[in-house]
């Protein structure tokens, strides 16, 4: 199994920006599908952002697009989430996640073989 370490989550006030990371214990991740997804008390969880491979270009839904960035360091190891201008409407648990197949999209929820722990964002003043 792959361990997932999640950190750079907090309190953030509106406006604030938060980089969240996601460490893969050493294993490089250059050939893994990576997702990031939230979810917040009583809601479903939801996708917030994926890279399906590594020459690919991230998507991003649009509640966040235009303010979060989806990017993976140069060691292959780590995958960091930029989030700019965070809203309240962005507190929530985040869980980064990832499988390690050939992708060309990003994968269902369901595919994902692999979850961090979840880092909590709360935005508010």
């Amino acid at each position: 199994q792959l361990q997932l370490v999640e950190s750079g989550g907090g309190l953030v006030q509106p406006g604030g920006s938060l980089t969240l990371s996601c460490a893969a214990s050493g294993i490089s991740l250059e050939f893994y599908a990576i997702g990031w997804f939230r979810q917040a008390p009583g809601k479903e969880r939801e996708e917030v952002a994926c890279m399906p491979n590594l020459n690919s270009r991230s998507s991003y839904t649009h509640f966040v697009k235009g303010r979060f960035t989806l990017s993976r360091d140069s060691t292959r190891k780590t995958v960091n989430l930029r989030m700019n201008n965070l809203e309240p409407e962005d507190t929530a648990v985040y869980y980064c996640a990832v499988t390690r197949r050939l992708w060309s999209l990003c994968p269902a929820e369901g595919d994902y073989t692999d979850w961090g722990q979840g880092t909590q964002v709360t935005v508010s003043f």
